[in-house]
């Protein structure tokens, strides 16, 4: 099974290598290593690295984003169900930063528009 270099896996998921290497240092992706010590990642790892980046614009800390990873299976690349498990369980998080952003967006209108100015009566910091 050929596996991905580093610089496959930059490229083809337009992650920088210096992420990569952060991710694996993090347990989020892991590599073997070759006799010359270069990195060899799974093709699984374009989806893992995938998965990494919505969860963080999600706003999933990456503590959270290795217990996800780690209800994967190590023996097989994740199927569909094993995405759509974790896609679902972010559901409640994502409606949630979504009312809050909407409550933000609706009050920071009013707050310009008021020119209070002030950290004791701003609705947006209070």
């Amino acid at each position: 099974m050929q596996r991905l270099s580093i610089g496959e896996l930059s490229e083809r998921s337009g992650v920088p290598h210096s992420a990569l290497r952060y991710y694996e240092s993090q347990g989020l992706l892991h590599s073997t290593r070759t006799d010359g010590g270069q990195r060899r990642y799974h093709r699984d790892a374009l989806r893992r690295v995938g998965f990494v980046r919505v969860a963080q614009e999600v706003g999933l800390s990456l503590t959270e984003i290795r217990e996800a990873l780690s209800s994967l299976p190590d023996d097989h690349a994740p199927n569909e169900q094993d995405w759509e498990r974790l896609a679902t369980s972010w559901a409640p998080r994502i409606d949630h930063q979504i009312r809050v952003l909407e409550r933000l967006r609706d009050r920071l209108v009013g707050c310009i528009g008021c020119g209070c100015l002030s950290l004791k009566v701003c609705r947006i910091v209070n």
